[in-house]
């Protein structure tokens, strides 16, 4: 079963990011099918990048970066929950992206998004983002936009009578676990693979 983390994109102290997820949390702990967790921001107060390399190139020295790449190391896929600030995700996100890179490799990642257009744009340039980390990004995404996330943010308006969310979570959690379960398995048989020789041995050496 594909172990998935939700990770809310903002560690600001009003942040809204705590309602979507609880109840991303709650609508993912219904079903049977993957094993989900949330890992929070908050918990990995990393300053912003500033090691001599990415984690692809060089060890990273500071040690809550460390402790940050372990923890996602353990997941197989994620699902960022992220706001959009002057149509762009926000910068602790992007900052723990960087942080990082083998971790994220060739794992799926889903997003929900909150705003004025949903996070949208921010959700775009995430996706791009994360092909370059060499993750899977998925089309289907789930989006609090307009009247309705200003009636859930200053309204006080639950998020359980959006009744249009839960169908495109399911939806998201569909894709999510297939591409899950499809590139943890090409992983696995990967990590078993022979490294294939440059060239060819000598005709003399080949049945030696």
């Amino acid at each position: 079963m594909p172990k998935i983390a939700i990770i809310p994109g903002s560690t600001r102290a009003t942040r809204f990011a705590d309602k979507p997820v609880q109840w991303l949390m709650q609508a993912a702990s219904a079903r049977s099918d993957m094993d989900v967790e949330v890992v929070d921001l908050r918990d990995f107060p990393m300053p912003f990048f500033d090691e001599v390399a990415s984690n692809a190139y060089a060890p990273t020295s500071n040690e809550v970066a460390v402790r940050w790449q372990k923890k996602i190391a353990e997941f197989d896929g994620y699902i960022f929950v992220t706001a959009e600030y002057n149509h762009a995700p926000p910068a602790v996100l992007k900052n723990a992206l960087d942080y990082a890179y083998p971790e994220w490799n060739r794992k799926p990642v889903a997003f929900m998004g909150y705003g004025a257009v949903g996070a949208a744009r921010a959700i775009e340039q995430l996706a791009l983002i994360c092909v370059e980390l060499q993750m899977a990004p998925l089309r289907s995404a789930v989006h609090i936009q307009g009247g309705d996330f200003m009636a859930v943010w200053q309204g006080g308006k639950p998020i359980e009578e959006l009744t249009y969310l839960p169908p495109l979570a399911e939806r998201m959690f569909d894709d999510l676990v297939w591409w899950a379960n499809a590139l943890q398995a090409a992983r696995g048989q990967a990590a078993g693979e022979k490294p294939i020789p440059d060239e060819e041995p000598p005709v003399g050496e080949a049945a030696q």
